[in-house]
């Protein structure tokens, strides 16, 4: 494959072009590319960090303890994982070990990204942890001061959130947590997204 990205003008294409990309060093290790799970046609992107093992495995973004935390938040407020939204990562391939993917990594994957936010075309996004809010923001700093703040990119509404796998180090769910914040975020999401015209 060259170094330059294919025109990707479907989501299946996407697919197929992630399946055989060979732009980075990840490509070699994985076990299965992990594109997206969800609903495409979803007012909802989130969009997280990489693939950990259970990902690499599955070949499905956000199914291991993480993922099944997200679940239960998006749950809480009334949304569903597989209907309201749609679900994908920065870097389609794991990271050995499930290090912080590279900046390199991550340039090479960014083609895929952009194709999936167009082909998707979400009214809001929703992107977890601080290596995410980099990637697609391109703002540097601690998620801490960043979570909960809405921004803006190319017309869409952008969220940065606590990633799920920070929560499960961090139980406490009292009030002033970070799961209590991330709760309260996503029902700030949810209210958006009736803003957008979208029922349950």
């Amino acid at each position: 494959m060259s170094t330059s990205s294919p025109a990707i003008n479907s989501l299946e294409q996407l697919q197929h072009a992630c399946g055989s990309c060979q732009l980075c060093g990840l490509a070699a290790s994985r076990t299965h590319v992990v594109v997206s799970r969800g609903n495409p046609e979803a007012r909802l992107m989130l969009i997280g960090e990489g693939p950990g093992q259970m990902e690499d495995e599955s070949g499905r973004p956000f199914v291991g303890r993480a993922g099944q935390l997200l679940d239960r938040i998006l749950e809480s407020v009334g949304l569903s994982s597989e209907r309201d939204a749609y679900i994908c990562n920065v870097v389609k391939c794991r990271p050995p070990g499930n290090r912080k993917p590279t900046k390199i990594e991550m340039a090479a994957c960014k083609p895929w990204l952009e194709a999936q936010i167009r082909l998707v075309n979400p009214a809001l996004i929703v992107v977890a942890g601080a290596t995410a809010v980099e990637a697609l923001l391109g703002i540097k700093g601690g998620i801490t001061k960043l979570r909960g703040h809405w921004q803006e990119r190319d017309g869409r509404r952008v969220l940065p959130v606590f990633h799920p796998s920070y929560l499960l180090r961090n139980r406490s769910s009292a009030e002033g947590s970070p799961t209590w914040h991330t709760r309260k975020d996503m029902q700030d999401v949810r209210t958006r997204l009736e803003q957008e015209g979208w029922q349950p």
